[in-house]
């Protein structure tokens, strides 16, 4: 809703950029150690123009030790290997991706414009860029027609890649949406709170990655989260005794305004 009901999208000029980060100089000091550029898709600033950016941000902020974006896997794969490694070398060190989901009918059926070949691949460039990755699961998105491919196709997908970190999200239907029509018609059938439990157990239960699991979102049933495969036994614990309670004891399915 937010993009397609906004403003255009554009690419906001570089001294824009330079002046927002003088102002912010101004008002924080030089000893700021953490920085966001933040918008959809950052990643597809143009590379050198996003570089320059990273790189007067780090000379106006010594202490800086992290500079994190967004960006989606398709534009990130446009980029390929060698623009990834000159924004690490201007100071970009985190990208957050919206990986959704590893299997690609649910996809295309989400039109995520890129499949999963082409988020694997992005993934492992930016690995191997030197770059911190962050990507986000979207628990029940396949519905229940779906929800073991979805579950076990991403494990598979993330499982090549070993991001640094996965996130978790739950899908809930918004407004203005194709999905909540779908939803309404009875093409879409979500998951109830039981079926996204069973389904992050599936995820989680093939994982072979050595990330950060993270349940940070106010969607999620239970606050899953650990370090794999360490803490795999513990966490699948955590969603055991979360399938003994009875799933009127979890938040009612809401559609969401914004």
């Amino acid at each position: 809703m937010v993009y397609k009901q906004g403003p255009a999208y554009r690419v906001r000029p570089v001294k824009d950029i330079k002046n927002d980060l003088d102002e912010a100089k101004q008002l924080y000091g030089s000893g700021i150690r953490s920085l966001f550029f933040p918008a959809g898709n950052t990643i597809a600033m143009p590379t050198t123009e996003l570089a320059e950016i990273c790189t007067y941000a780090k000379s106006l902020f010594p202490a800086l030790e992290r500079i994190t974006v967004y960006g989606s896997s398709r534009y990130i794969y446009d980029k390929g290997p060698e623009a990834l490694r000159v924004l690490r070398e201007s100071g970009l060190s985190r990208i957050h991706v919206g990986f959704e989901s590893g299997d690609d009918e649910v996809l295309r059926s989400i039109k995520k414009g890129a499949d999963a070949t082409m988020q694997i691949q992005a993934g492992i460039w930016v690995r191997e860029a030197g770059i911190e990755l962050s990507e986000y699961v979207i628990l029940g998105i396949g519905g229940r027609n779906r929800t073991s491919e979805h579950a076990l196709h991403t494990a598979t997908a993330l499982s090549k890649i070993d991001p640094h970190f996965i996130r978790l999200r739950t899908f809930l239907p918004k407004i203005n949406t194709l999905l909540l029509h779908q939803i309404q018609k009875g093409k879409f059938q979500m998951l109830s709170p039981h079926g996204v439990l069973r389904e992050t157990r599936l995820l989680i239960e093939h994982l072979e990655v050595t990330s950060d699991i993270l349940s940070d979102h106010y969607t999620n049933y239970a606050d899953v989260h650990g370090k794999m495969p360490r803490d795999k036994d513990r966490m699948l614990q955590v969603i055991d005794e979360c399938l003994t309670l009875d799933e009127s004891s979890y938040r009612p399915v809401y559609i969401g305004t914004q």
